[in-house]
């Protein structure tokens, strides 16, 4: 390829990376208010949390980018550049799925430790920031890991916007070279060194945040539960 087709591909690379980062953040917030929502003690919330978890969650992440882009701007007068459509309606629809992954978290831990924070005399936000958040995240990280990639992989739908990400500017560069093979590996070598880097950096995360419970990364709880608990002066019991 010319030094122009190859400068026409890393434009498309920053602009997936900018979409990958803004739905990411969207998808992240929404997970976590949503699947919050979703363990509240009204019942109403927890409906509410619950329509909006279905609804996302059972439509086309596709015909969500043509709803927000095409059908917004026709029913309620707001146009949207392609990167901001995209981010909406990717971080919508991936944002439910993440909503469940937190959800399932926050049930899984102990409910022992939700007694011993009521016991205390703990306000609802002090047991969800002191007691559930610091056990439930490092649970979340590989789920979370596999709906980034998810995501990644996601953000070529908004190519049918005409917006330059790396799908579209690499059929830009097949039609210019009428040469698909070539093309198209390269594509997805580079969705591929991107989704390897997500992955690692989200396994690093895993590793430093499961450091402070005293858990291996990859552990499962039966071997959690065999593993030898110290004492508070250093000893160990069996």
């Amino acid at each position: 390829m010319t030094s122009g087709l190859w400068e026409l591909v890393l434009k498309g690379v920053w602009v997936t990376i900018q979409l990958l980062v803004c739905s990411a953040l969207l998808g992240a917030a929404v997970s976590f208010v949503v699947g919050v929502a979703r363990t509240h003690r009204l019942w109403i919330v927890r409906f509410l949390a619950g329509v909006y978890t279905e609804v996302f969650r059972g439509t086309s992440a596709l015909v969500m980018i043509f709803w927000v882009y095409f059908v917004l701007p026709i029913a309620f007068g707001w146009q949207l550049v392609p990167l901001w459509a995209g981010t909406l309606a990717l971080g919508l629809t991936y944002g439910a799925y993440g909503s469940e992954i937190v959800r399932g978290a926050l049930n899984a831990v102990d409910p022992a430790q939700k007694e011993g924070g009521i016991a205390l005399s703990f306000t609802p936000w002090q047991r969800l920031r002191l007691i559930l958040l610091p056990q439930a995240v490092p649970e979340m990280i590989p789920p979370f890991s596999n709906l980034l990639v998810e995501l990644l992989k996601g953000t070529a739908l908004v190519s049918i916007m005409g917006m330059g990400d790396l799908a579209f500017s690499g059929n830009l560069v097949r039609l210019a070279l009428q040469e698909s093979a070539e093309i198209y590996t390269i594509v997805l070598l580079i969705y591929f060194v991107i989704a390897f880097v997500l992955t690692r950096g989200m396994r690093g995360l895993e590793r430093k945040l499961k450091a402070g419970t005293g858990k291996k990364v990859g552990s499962t709880p039966d071997q959690e539960l065999d593993r030898p608990q110290t004492t508070g002066v250093g000893g160990a019991v069996a």
